[in-house]
């Protein structure tokens, strides 16, 4: 068995999913188009702000030959339908660059991998698709619009969907407990996600990270255990309406203790810095 650094922590999905060999290969078995592209960028932004709410995508690419776009998200937050709806409009509107014409040059896709089923069980499936396509008054495709948006849930992978999807999400969920047999691989491509994410190989930078993902993963399923079930934001604002700033101190104590920095407690609690500081 292999040790490796779980694909639900971000900072392994991006260093897996950013290699070019790696990333068409997901999107060809996915959406089942090829592209061309020649790197995947890491945290992109538009140099332009569109909207209100600035968009970040984990992992983005362009065939400029092609006119393709392609995003690939990976996602915990419980308000990901709205959240994404948003990012793959951005990712259109941005498109219009003045008021004579609004023609969309390039197809916009974006993929977003669950690895965790919400607790409200609103995504209790494998793989969703919105195609945004125009249907006539008798159900048929026109075919105007190719732009998608696919949801994959690694926990719900199963031999019946697709098994291009299957092979990957097979892959995904099999690294969430920290370990894989590499011999079940026998691809190159995932042989490379594999080697990617081996435990030996993450640097202490990208450690860091993983340590602030997990201790802030951890600190969320303590709040849930606490009851407070909206998760840790607003769980914690309840805690300070409900209970007194004992509580608040309670509830900054046990985020320290899971390695989260002053700065962020802070932030999450409301408290002086000072006082966190004090704890």
């Amino acid at each position: 068995m292999l040790q490796v650094v779980p694909l639900r922590y971000g900072v392994a999905f991006k260093k897996a999913f950013r290699d070019v060999e790696v990333f068409r290969a997901f999107v060809a078995d996915v959406l089942g188009i090829e592209i061309e592209i020649s790197e995947v960028r890491e945290e992109f932004t538009y140099p332009e702000p569109v909207g209100k709410a600035k968009a970040e995508y984990d992992l983005f690419a362009e065939d400029e030959k092609n006119r393709i776009i392609v995003e690939l998200q990976h996602v915990k937050e419980a308000d990901f339908y709205d959240r994404f709806l948003y990012y793959h409009l951005v990712s259109l509107v941005e498109q219009v660059s003045g008021y004579r014409e609004y023609r969309l040059a390039r197809t916009v896709y974006t993929v977003v991998v669950l690895t965790s089923v919400p607790r409200d069980r609103s995504a209790d499936f494998a793989v969703a698709v919105s195609d945004m396509d125009v249907t006539d008054q008798h159900g048929k495709r026109l075919g105007v619009y190719r732009h998608r948006l696919v949801f994959l849930n690694a926990r719900r992978a199963s031999e019946q969907m697709p098994a291009g999807v299957h092979k990957w999400l097979e892959l995904i969920e099999d690294t969430l407990d920290g370990a894989v047999e590499e011999e079940r691989y026998e691809d190159e491509v995932r042989r490379r996600v594999i080697g990617a994410i081996r435990t030996e190989r993450i640097t202490p930078e990208e450690l860091a990270r993983v340590k602030d993902e997990a201790a802030w993963e951890a600190a969320k399923q303590e709040a849930r255990k606490e009851g407070l079930e909206e998760g840790i934001e607003k769980g914690i604002e309840k805690g300070i309406e409900k209970g007194s700033r004992r509580r608040s101190q309670e509830i900054a104590r046990r985020m320290l203790e899971q390695g989260m920095s002053v700065e962020q407690v802070a932030l999450l609690t409301g408290l002086p810095p000072d006082d966190v500081a004090g704890i």
